[in-house]
């Protein structure tokens, strides 16, 4: 209750200073201004724009999602927004806290999580539980890792940007038509990594944001914790677990996640001899990739093929 209560404090000082200074943030709004949460939704939206508008991904790159919180400057940046597009779900919690305070009148919001059919985050075989358990089912929030999701993500961005932004309209549908095409391409290409490989079983000695992924393609998986567990250190019986599993199926990579702890894929790693490869799940990625354009295209690639090696 304390902390709801200083968020609509936090968001009614900054609306006041945001009205006596309205002409401080009019000079940086070029054009068409999106407002992201995250890495995913903000590359989607470049790709189908390409130049044509201003954005913003509210999480500094080489930050950990998980564990972001909002500036003032932030909450400002969502209530001039001409879009603003955020996941859903317990990490986005903070978004709905400033949503129900601030004026969101003129801003269309769009939830991934709106865009797909979800599935339940599910706890498998030697997972690590919770501390405690939810008293309603959590689904998943990692909407984004699947490129068949993907797909659907970046049409309803192009429908709203297309109706939104009329002037562009028509590159913004040749744009989205050409990106979808190259997600397709993505998804084949995983499709027949998956059916030239030798097994169908990856292992995580990590959280697990993949549950969209694996669906898709049919992989059966086993890792340390779920997707949006804010657990750090595994059980014992976890780590036996997950190194027997290793040793019985002769798997020979064992999976992190990009700016995750690495600390029990390498106990995993030198208990069977299985390499470490990190698996990106297109979260957030460093200063230095951000700098150089690198895509969700860029990252799903080299996805490709470390999944390729996991699944010899």
């Amino acid at each position: 209750m304390i902390k709801k209560l200083g968020y609509i404090i936090l968001s009614l000082l900054i609306l006041l200073a945001g009205f006596s200074s309205c002409k401080a943030f009019t000079a940086a709004d070029k054009g068409f201004n999106i407002v992201t949460t995250g890495f995913a939704p903000y590359d989607f939206a470049r790709q189908i724009t390409a130049g044509k508008a201003d954005l913003t991904m509210l999480l500094s790159p080489g930050a950990e999602s998980h564990s972001y919180d909002p500036s003032p400057q932030d909450i400002i940046k969502i209530q001039k927004s001409k879009i603003f597009i955020y996941v859903g779900g317990e990490s986005d919690a903070w978004v709905d806290k400033i949503l129900d305070s601030i004026d969101t009148s003129k801003v269309k919001i769009i939830t991934l999580m709106d865009c797909v059919e979800l599935v339940e985050e599910e706890t498998v075989d030697g997972m690590q539980e919770e501390a405690e358990e939810e008293e309603e089912p959590a689904y998943d929030e990692h909407v984004w890792t699947s490129p068949r999701n993907a797909k659907l993500i970046v049409q309803k961005l192009s429908e709203a940007l297309c109706e939104l932004d009329t002037a562009n309209a028509e590159e913004y549908k040749k744009n989205t038509a050409a990106y979808l095409e190259k997600l397709d391409a993505l998804d084949a290409k995983f499709k027949a990594v998956v059916a030239e490989g030798s097994r169908k079983t990856i292992i995580f000695g990590d959280r697990f944001p993949f549950r969209y992924f694996a669906d898709a393609y049919g992989l059966t998986y086993y890792a340390a914790f779920p997707g949006c567990s804010t657990e750090t250190e595994p059980s014992a019986a976890t780590v036996k677990f997950l190194i027997d599993k290793v040793k019985a199926e002769k798997i020979p990579v064992v999976f992190h996640i990009e700016m995750g702890n690495e600390k029990m894929t390498k106990v995993i790693s030198e208990a069977t001899g299985a390499k470490v490869l990190q698996l990106h799940a297109c979260h957030n990625i460093s200063r230095d990739d951000f700098k150089n354009g690198v895509s969700y295209l860029d990252i799903m690639e080299k996805n490709a093929d470390a999944l390729k090696e996991a699944l010899a």
